[in-house]
């Protein structure tokens, strides 16, 4: 488990504003962290160029850190290029907003996603009567409220896409997707994902909490399309995990700006209640923290800064239980891949202790049906020199 660069003890930073920044710039490459990171990276740059790839895991678990790395690593990695195409964006990325009246805005996320790849006049897009804007035609404020003005966006959108060439898009707070209408279906919505990523060649990945589980598996073709990472919180009742949380908490306490401080690492179970083992939770838990010691004018950080600043029983229940319901669907047992087998007409791996045996054709000896599959009959070899092809 590594640390990125961020403030250290040799460099001390005499601001307060400056030590809480630095604090919050440092990040901790953990286990998890690392691992989520690998799977989507492989997808956008070995599969194919529409490929949805969903990254869900609890709230707070750091899924906004993990997008950042993966944007600077697709960013770094085409650096070269860059350098000669300066028409090209590395990534574009957005956030799903929660809609107002309760169903989400394709139009205000198209729109969002023009401003991501910085496109220019994007309300005078189409002319009033719906022609192409150009030399030699009036142009007029797109108006919003229009009928259809959605789709002209989506249309906008593929355009650029296409022109601007990222390696993926990025949607943040994905789940905010299922936010509709009671007569329209999850399959509509994600319908809208994948054909923008169809015409525009360029692969999605859509991070959320785990109610976007709910567009897992709509029909076959997103399945066979899309890949499932999961980006879960450490389990204490894991000794390896418990661990693991045990270093990154060594690693947020080693990077705290302060001349004293408690030591973290005999608290790490009240650490671990107060965050269920989130490293995002806990990394947001340690600023308000640490935050709180600075304007007191403290110089260290005491248990009353974190017993202040922790999240309540009740709201860490409620988290804790939407994680194991999530947890539950995320994990394949052994009863769904049994079923699985069943119905495409295999055994279950404990039934299958013996290969199959080659059925025998009618009027077959019963010798012959005795003899496993590749063993010789019991006949006498020719002993002795034996010429081929010689006349008699």
């Amino acid at each position: 488990m590594t640390s990125e660069p961020g403030l250290t003890r040799d460099h001390p930073v005499e601001s307060g504003e400056a030590k809480l920044r630095n604090f919050r710039a440092f990040t901790v490459a953990h286990p998890h962290l690392v691992a989520a990171k690998e799977q989507p990276m492989t997808t956008l740059l070995d599969s194919a160029p529409n490929s949805l790839v969903f990254v869900l895991g609890p709230t707070g678990v750091g899924k906004t850190t993990l997008r950042a790395k993966i944007e600077k690593e697709l960013t770094v990695g085409l650096a070269k290029q860059l350098e000669k195409d300066y028409e090209r964006l590395p990534v574009v990325s957005v956030e799903a907003v929660a809609p107002e009246s309760g169903n989400f805005s394709w139009r205000e996320h198209f729109k969002r996603l023009l401003e991501a790849m910085r496109e220019p006049a994007i309300d005078y897009k189409l002319s009033r009567k719906g022609k192409p804007w150009g030399l030699g035609r009036p142009v007029f404020p797109f108006d919003p409220s229009a009928r259809g003005a959605g789709a002209e966006y989506q249309h906008s959108v593929e355009l650029a896409l296409r022109y601007r060439r990222p390696a993926a898009v990025f949607i943040d707070e994905a789940q905010h997707l299922s936010k509709m209408n009671s007569g329209r279906r999850l399959l509509d919505q994600l319908d809208v994902i994948k054909s923008l990523a169809n015409r525009s060649g360029i692969p999605h990945v859509l991070l959320g909490t785990y109610d976007l589980l709910a567009f897992r598996n709509l029909n076959g073709q997103l399945s066979r399309r899309s890949t499932d990472v999961h980006f879960g919180r450490y389990r204490a009742e894991r000794a390896n995990e418990a661990a693991i949380f045990l270093n990154v908490v060594r690693s947020f306490e080693a990077q705290l700006p302060v001349d004293k401080a408690i030591d973290l690492t005999k608290d790490w179970e009240y650490l671990y209640e107060r965050s269920i083992g989130c490293v995002g939770v806990l990394k947001e838990w340690l600023v308000r923290a640490l935050s709180r010691a600075l304007r007191r004018g403290q110089k260290g950080l005491e248990r009353v800064d974190l017993e202040t600043c922790a999240l309540s029983v009740s709201q860490c229940d409620k988290m804790l239980t939407e994680c194991i319901e999530g947890e539950m669907r995320m994990t394949e047992n052994s009863e769904s891949r049994r079923r699985l087998r069943a119905r495409l007409g295999l055994k279950t791996p404990v039934e299958r202790s013996a290969p199959p045996q080659v059925v025998p054709q009618a009027g077959a000896s019963r010798r012959w049906r005795n003899r496993r599959p590749g063993q010789r009959s019991p006949t006498r070899d020719v002993v002795g020199n034996v010429g081929f092809g010689h006349a008699s």
